[in-house]
């Protein structure tokens, strides 16, 4: 049953990784540049035109990390992989977008952290005229 699922996902589906004519057109025009911290693969064609990224798992976008962004919009021709940028002291570990996860951010007052409508007073006061 595993086999048939799978083999469903990547015929029908997008974003469980490739599809089979991504696949296919990887394997036949691709050559592997590298792997960043997540899995995520990264290829260019052989031409060196076309530059695109096969997920490992979910395609979200925001799981590329900067370096591996840079290089796939092309501002710089050196994949990480060959000349990683150095690590600035003040910079964090990457950290894919949180939206719609328990990890997502809730301002004062939201509904989904269980406050109720109208329990926090507003961040201003307006101005009225005398």
């Amino acid at each position: 049953m595993g086999i048939l699922r799978t083999m469903f996902l990547k015929i029908f589906t997008w974003w469980h990784g490739a599809t089979i004519g991504t696949a296919l057109y990887t394997w036949r025009r691709g050559v592997r540049v590298g792997e960043d911290s997540e899995g995520n693969v990264y290829y260019r064609s052989k031409d060196g035109r076309r530059r695109w990224v096969i997920y490992n798992g979910e395609a979200e976008a925001s799981r590329v990390p900067p370096e591996w962004h840079r290089w796939l919009h092309k501002t710089t021709d050196v994949p990480p992989s060959e000349a990683p940028l150095p690590v600035k002291p003040w910079e964090k570990p990457h950290r894919p977008n949180p939206t719609g996860t328990p990890a997502a951010h809730f301002p004062p007052g939201s509904l989904a952290r269980g406050a109720e409508l109208g329990a926090v007073r507003p961040l201003y006061e307006p101005w009225r005229p005398e």
